[in-house]
C-alpha cells in the first residue's frame, strides 16, 4: 500500500504535529505499507524524518501552509500527482487555518478525494458538538456561536464523505452516528506515542516538578496551577518546582509572556518554551507529576497518553472527554475541580506526600498506555483500509507487489 498521510509535521508547530510524527513513524514499520508519502506543511528547517529503526521508505511533499486559502487545491493537486492507494487525514477542525475561510476549506478535503475515489480514512480528533466556543477562545457572541455551529454541521457533513471517518471518543461516535444518521464512523483509541522500558519511578535530586504541557491560553490555564502551587508550599514543606512547557495557543499570542510577569514573584517557576521532540523524554521523566489545569475540553489528549508511558501520576479535572478517556482507557489519577484551586492544591497535596500512591498511580497510567500501543492503532487503520478496498472491489496493483517484494529483499 502506498499510503499518502495529509498533516502537519514536526518542525511545524501547527497543532496535531506531534501526532502526525507518531503516526508516520508507526505506519513506516508496518509491512503492508510499501511507501509514506508525507504530504505536509510548509517549514523553513528540514521535516525530522531520523528514525532509528529501518521502515519503508517516506517521500515528503510541502504542499500547504497555515492559513493559505489555496491549501485545498494544492493538496488535491499532489494526492493527484502521488497516485497513493489510499489517504489518511490527521484533522481538527483548526487544522488548516485559525481563519474561517482556509480553515474551513482546508476540511472540504477528504470530500475531493472521496469524489477521486481514493479509498479514505479521515481521524477527527475534535466534534463540533463538544467543543465549547467560548473557552476554546473562539468566540463569546451568542449569535456567532450559532453561525459556527451551522458552519460546523455543515463541514462535518464534508469530512463524514470520507470512507471511515475515526474518532478517538466512544461518545464522539454515538453523537456523529446519532445526528448525522451515518454508519462509516469508527472508534479508534487514540494510542500511547511511545512505551518506553519500565520506568523508573525514583524522582531526580532537588525539588518535585510540577509539570503542565501543551499549548496555553484558551481552555488550559496555567494560572490555578501556580496559585495551588503557592497555596500548597504555604501549608506545607514541600520543596516544588513549578515548569509550564509548552507555548501559546494561536488563539491567544502573549498569554504566556504575560503569565510571566504576572507571576514573576513566585520562586521556582519555570516555562521551558516549545518542546523539542527530543526533549520530550526528559521533561516527562523529571516530573513528579503532570497536571491538566483545563477549563473544558477539546477531544481526546495526547498529553495524557504521554504521562501514561513515562510512568508519571497525574492531576486532572474530571469533565468532559478527558473524564471520559480516563474511564475508557483505564488511566487513573487525582481530580479536581475545574479552576479551584484549593481543590487542585488538594489534589495536588495528596500525591506529593505520599511516594507510595504517586508510584501506584505512574504504574497504572503505564499500563493503561502499554495496553495501547501506536503499532496497534496504526494496524487499525490498515485493517479499515483493507475494508474500503474490499468493499470497492479493488485489489493491489501487481506492479506495487512486485515492487514490494524487492524493498522487502533489499531491506
Amino acid at each position: 500500500m502506498k499510503l499518502a498521510i495529509v498533516t502537519a509535521y514536526p518542525p511545524s508547530k501547527v497543532t496535531l504535529t506531534e501526532y502526525g510524527y507518531h503516526l508516520v513513524k508507526h505506519f513506516r514499520l508496518q509491512d503492508e505499507v510499501s511507501e509514506i508519502v508525507l504530504l505536509t506543511d510548509v517549514t523553513k528547517a528540514p521535516k525530522d524524518l531520523s528514525f532509528e529503526e529501518e521502515g519503508c521508505p517516506i517521500t515528503v511533499k510541502e504542499c500547504w501552509s497555515f492559513n493559505d486559502l489555496k491549501n485545498l487545491y494544492k493538496v488535491a493537486k499532489a494526492i493527484k500527482q502521488e497516485k497513493p492507494d489510499a489517504v489518511l487525514f490527521n484533522l481538527q477542525f483548526l487544522k488548516f487555518g485559525d481563519k474561517k475561510v482556509p480553515a474551513a476549506l482546508g476540511l472540504l478535503l477528504p470530500f475531493v478525494c472521496r469524489m477521486m475515489r481514493i479509498p479514505t480514512i479521515s481521524l477527527l480528533h475534535n466534534i463540533l458538538e463538544q467543543v465549547d466556543l467560548e473557552n476554546a477562545g473562539i468566540t463569546q457572541n451568542g449569535f456567532l456561536q450559532k453561525i459556527y455551529n451551522f458552519i460546523g454541521t455543515t463541514l462535518t457533513r464534508f469530512v463524514l464523505a470520507s470512507d471511515v471517518l475515526a474518532v478517538t471518543i466512544s461518545k464522539y461516535k454515538t453523537i456523529l452516528e446519532e445526528k448525522y444518521k451515518v454508519k462509516n464512523v469508527a472508534l479508534v483509541p487514540h494510542g500511547s506515542f511511545e512505551t518506553p522500558p519500565a520506568p523508573n519511578y525514583d524522582l531526580p535530586v532537588g525539588p518535585m516538578q510540577v509539570m503542565a504541557f501543551g499549548k496555553f491560553g484558551t481552555y488550559k490555564k496555567v494560572e490555578p496551577l501556580i496559585e495551588a502551587v503557592e497555596v500548597l508550599r504555604y501549608k506545607s514543606d514541600l520543596n516544588i518546582e513549578i515548569v509550564i512547557a509548552g507555548t501559546d495557543s494561536p488563539n491567544t499570542p502573549g498569554y504566556l509572556d504575560s503569565m510571566k510577569e504576572i507571576y514573576s514573584h513566585v520562586g521556582n517557576l519555570r516555562f521551558t518554551g516549545y518542546v523539542a521532540e527530543e526533549d520530550v523524554p526528559r521533561i516527562f521523566g523529571d516530573s513528579a507529576v503532570v497536571v491538566f489545569p483545563y477549563t473544558s475540553t477539546t477531544g481526546s489528549s495526547g498529553v495524557l497518553h504521554q504521562a501514561g508511558s513515562y510512568g508519571k501520576a497525574v492531576v486532572l479535572p474530571d469533565l468532559g472527554d478527558l473524564g471520559i478517556l480516563v474511564r475508557e482507557e483505564g488511566y487513573r489519577g487525582e481530580f479536581f475541580e475545574p479552576e479551584n484551586v484549593e481543590s487542585l492544591a488538594k489534589a495536588l497535596e495528596s500525591i506529593l506526600t505520599n511516594e507510595n500512591y504517586r508510584i501506584h498511580l505512574g504504574k497504572q497510567n503505564y499500563k493503561a498506555a502499554c495496553s495501547l500501543p501506536m503499532s496497534k492503532i496504526t494496524e487499525m487503520y490498515l485493517d479499515h483500509f483493507n475494508a474500503i478496498r474490499s468493499k470497492k472491489g479493488l485489489k493491489q496493483p501487481k506492479a506495487q507487489k512486485l515492487q514490494r517484494i524487492e524493498k522487502t529483499s533489499i531491506a
